[in-house]
Parts: C-alpha cells; sequence; structure tokens
C-alpha cells in the first residue's frame, strides 16, 4: 500500500508542477499542447517500443484484455441506453457521451499511472490495443452513419489506426517480444532516452491542462449528461471490472489492482476532438474529459485504498 501511494505522490507532485508552470505561463500559451504532441508522436511510442520488447506476450494478451475490453464495452451499453430512453438524446450524442463514460486516457496518464504505480509500463499495452484497433474505431463508424457530412470507408478507418505513432510503437515493440531479438544498443539507447521523456511531458501537460478548468457550466446543458457520464467512467467502469477479474477469472493480488486501476482512468482526451470533428455532444465530452480528468487520481487512490 505504502508503494502505491508513493507512485500516486510522485505523480502528483510532478502534475502540480506543471499546474504552477502552466499559472506562471513559463512554456506560453500553447505549451500543454506542444508537451502532449511531443509526448504522443515522439517519446510515447519510443517507451512502448522499448518496454513491451522486453516484456511477455502471455502477460500482455492475458485477462487484463478481458477485463479492459468486457468492462468498456458493458459500461459504454449501459450509458447508450441511459441516454437514448432516459436523456432523449440523438444518436451522435448518445454516441459521445458513451466514449466519455468508456473510453479511458490509456496514454497521457495511463502509461504514467502504469510505469509509477503499477510499475510496469507494458501493464497498460492491452488496454491501449483494444480502444485502437477495435473500441474506438467502431465508435466512429457509428458515428460516421449519423452524420451526413463525414463518410470513412472501412480501409480508411484502417489506414487511419495503422498510422497512429503510439500503435506504431506497440506493433514493433510486441514484434520485438514474439521474436525475442533485441536490437544493438546502438538502436535501443537511443529510444530508451526518448521514451525517457514521455511521462514527464504526459504530467506536466495535464497539470498545465488543470489551469481555468471549468467544467459543469449551467449555459452548457448537458449537466445530467456528464455526471452521469463522469460516475459511469470513475465508478461503474472500475467496479464492472473488479467483479469480472475477481469473480468471474479469479484474478488477485497485483493483476486485480492493475485491471482495476486502468479501468478507472479518466476520460481520454481525443473523445472531445471526436465530438469536435462530428458535432456532437461537444459540451459532454470536453466536461467529462475535464472533470474526469480532475478526480480521477483522489478516485484511483481511493482504489488503492480499498484494495489494499
Amino acid at each position: 500500500m505504502l508503494a502505491v501511494l508513493a507512485g500516486f505522490s510522485v505523480v502528483w507532485v510532478v502534475i502540480l508542477v506543471g499546474f504552477f508552470a502552466g499559472r506562471a505561463n513559463v512554456l506560453g500559451p500553447d505549451g500543454s499542447r506542444a508537451l502532449s504532441r511531443l509526448a504522443f508522436f515522439v517519446a510515447s511510442p519510443c517507451l512502448l517500443l522499448e518496454t513491451l520488447s522486453r516484456s511477455s506476450l502471455a502477460v500482455i494478451f492475458s485477462d487484463t484484455l478481458v477485463v479492459a475490453a468486457a468492462s468498456a464495452i458493458a459500461t459504454a451499453a449501459v450509458y447508450a441506453v441511459l441516454a437514448k430512453f432516459w436523456f432523449r438524446r440523438s444518436l451522435g450524442e448518445t454516441m459521445v457521451g458513451a466514449m466519455s463514460a468508456s473510453l479511458v486516457n490509456s496514454a497521457n496518464l495511463g502509461i504514467p499511472v502504469a510505469a509509477y504505480v503499477l510499475g510496469d509500463a507494458s501493464l497498460v499495452a492491452p488496454v491501449l490495443i483494444f480502444q485502437l484497433a477495435f473500441f474506438t474505431p467502431l465508435f466512429l463508424m457509428v458515428l460516421d452513419s449519423a452524420a451526413t457530412r463525414h463518410r470513412t470507408t472501412l480501409p480508411g478507418f484502417a489506414a487511419q489506426i495503422l498510422r497512429n505513432p503510439v500503435l506504431i510503437g506497440t506493433g514493433i515493440g510486441l514484434a520485438l517480444a514474439a521474436t525475442g531479438w533485441q536490437p544493438p544498443d546502438l538502436v535501443m539507447e537511443p529510444i530508451r532516452l526518448i521514451g525517457g521523456a514521455a511521462v514527464p511531458a504526459m504530467l506536466i501537460a495535464f497539470g498545465i491542462s488543470l489551469n481555468g478548468s471549468r467544467p459543469l457550466q449551467a449555459d452548457g446543458g448537458r449537466r445530467a449528461d456528464v455526471v452521469a457520464a463522469s460516475a459511469f467512467k470513475l465508478f461503474l467502469q472500475p467496479v464492472l471490472a473488479w467483479l469480472l477479474a475477481y469473480f468471474v477469472l479469479g484474478l488477485e493480488g497485483h493483476l486485480l489492482f492493475s485491471a482495476v486501476v486502468l479501468a478507472a482512468l479518466p476520460t481520454a482526451q481525443n473523445v472531445f476532438v471526436t465530438a469536435a470533428r462530428y458535432e456532437r455532444g461537444i459540451v459532454i465530452a470536453k466536461d467529462t474529459v475535464l472533470l474526469t480528468t480532475i478526480v480521477a487520481v483522489p478516485a484511483m487512490m481511493l482504489l488503492a485504498w480499498l484494495l489494499a
């Protein structure tokens, strides 16, 4: 338990450094965006490549993947029913709300949490693979069908997925792990060095982004949707993950803890990007991302205490 709290403390300290750097405008108005892009396009792929290349495929493609997939799909389905029949939202808004309730921030916060709290960055790989290769494209196909101006073919989706730098780094790392071949140090050392920038860059960017965040404004008109999506994301999804992992798959100890914590990660920031692109559920996506991002780390600390 002390080791887990120490890991969360490291995460919070770096986030606070980013917050105060943002308050002081140290990196300028685009500091958070620049750091996020550096982490996503350059550092995170290197970190995942290097970490996964030394991992066991049996660990990566294990029950953790089943828990991540089943808990996310179930959470999205329950929210979709609530939004459609209780809130009476359109298909587009319902899909964006379901994304907000179930799609976790597996990169920007998932990698730091996996590295410093769970002790192994490769633990987040099953979640990344499931979301990038299946879950997100599924939502986009439904949103495409609900929109009139955006029509994307299946090959187009496949090309978009394969161009994702995080997925490329993950794929190369998995290939190295499968073959057992390790590139020479001349190749791996620069990758390892660049990958080391991923976690601090993500957390500092996250801290900067918290400046001026004010979710649940009255003029948005979607408070009920945001509260429901946030509650589903931070509480329902982890509970479903725990029920499946413990009672169905028989996971215990660190594997159980890892599965539940990863399910409790906040809403992925690309949900807002998707909402803006399709012009559906923008307020729901924006406010849920902000609210879950602010509350997620305390919620995960509570989970750590409950599962200790």
